[in-house]
């Protein structure tokens, strides 16, 4: 299993995702405002490994702080998680990380500022193991849906690389391939950064799981020959009506497998799914810079001068989505009912 991110003696390190599959390097952050940086530059990505890399920084952060008062601790500790929650606008992950620590340390403000300290550390550690553990769960969970050897479309990186370890969506392929229900894994290259091509093919590779790399725009000629048994996808924020925004393309896959009978899944953490965010349509979606759909590996591809509009995730409808997968259960043809109820019941 890759190790994406990791805690040790006082410092994070994070394996650098834009040099796969080239080059595994690995990035030593010593202070909050590195690994910030490796959040913002996409050094690592996915939601969930996002969350982790945020609480890490908040504790990172939180080592650095010199104050003589619990007031003046706590309004640099904001401060520190103020500029996480600047970093990345769209993943909910992260806010929940955030939010959960800092929950934390205001229920032990009666404690010595060490204290508090290493109980951020702790608790950040703790969400790097737990989250592998709950993407093992997804895994077992979304087998389930799958009755037959499948052969099996999916988009962007769910796997270890976006996770704490296992992944999402890859950990439900993963799941099925250890109990022979996978035929093939047909990974889209996921314009523009391409962690289809570079990540989920180099991940499918070292598990010797079957993968064939396509170009985004064969997805519908696989489905109109009916190579495809099944779409599967992660997310990035789930809102409390079952609408879906994951990485950009994520809409075009669930209109063409609705159009072509193929069944849509989800997989993700119950952490993703933002109860307080009525519906899709609320959810702030990250632009980026121009760069990244005009150049690949660093190689210009389009004219100067271009304009370029460069959203990096969309809105897919709970109508689309057949299954979202959780640790805690399936939600089946989510709407605002069902994920209220998935919520106040577990299942």
């Amino acid at each position: 299993m890759v190790k994406t991110i990791s805690w040790k003696d006082g410092k994070v390190y994070i394996l650098d995702q834009r040099k796969l599959p080239h080059k595994e390097e690995v990035i030593e952050c010593r202070n909050y405002r590195k690994l910030a940086s490796c959040i913002e530059r996409m050094s690592i990505r996915g939601a969930p490994a996002i969350g982790i890399a945020a609480a890490m920084g908040l504790a990172l952060g939180a080592r650095g702080i010199n104050a003589k008062t619990q007031e003046e601790f706590f309004k640099k500790l904001k401060a520190i998680a103020d500029h996480f929650l600047n970093t990345r606008p769209t993943g909910a992950n992260l806010f929940w990380a955030i939010e959960r620590l800092l929950n934390l340390a205001k229920r032990n403000r009666n404690k010595s500022l060490n204290e508090v300290k290493h109980i951020l550390e702790k608790e950040a550690i703790d969400l790097l193991k737990q989250d592998i553990e709950l993407n093992k769960q997804i895994g077992k969970n979304g087998v389930k849906l799958i009755k037959k050897p499948a052969n099996i479309l999916t988009h962007c990186n769910t796997g270890s690389l976006a996770t704490g370890g296992y992944g999402t969506a890859l950990g439900v392929i993963r799941a099925a391939y250890s109990r022979g229900k996978v035929k093939k894994v047909f990974v889209d290259e996921t314009r523009p950064a391409l962690q289809g091509a570079r990540l989920t093919t180099w991940e499918l590779l070292q598990d010797r799981i079957p993968a064939i790399l396509v170009a985004d725009n064969v997805a519908g000629y696989l489905m109109q020959k009916g190579a495809i048994d099944f779409v599967i996808v992660g997310a990035d924020r789930i809102a409390a009506n079952g609408d879906v925004v994951n990485k950009i393309g994520t809409y075009s896959l669930a209109i063409l497998a609705r159009h072509h009978g193929v069944p849509f899944y989800v997989a993700a953490p119950s952490s993703t799914i933002d109860m307080d965010t009525h519906e899709g349509r609320d959810i702030v979606i990250e632009e980026r810079g121009p760069k990244e759909v005009v150049e690949v590996q660093g190689k210009r591809i389009a004219p100067k001068n271009i304009p370029v509009f460069n959203p990096v995730f969309d809105l897919t409808p709970h109508r689309f989505v057949n299954a979202i997968i959780t640790e805690r259960g399936i939600i089946r043809h989510p709407d605002r009912k069902k994920m209220a109820n998935f919520f106040s019941t577990g299942d």
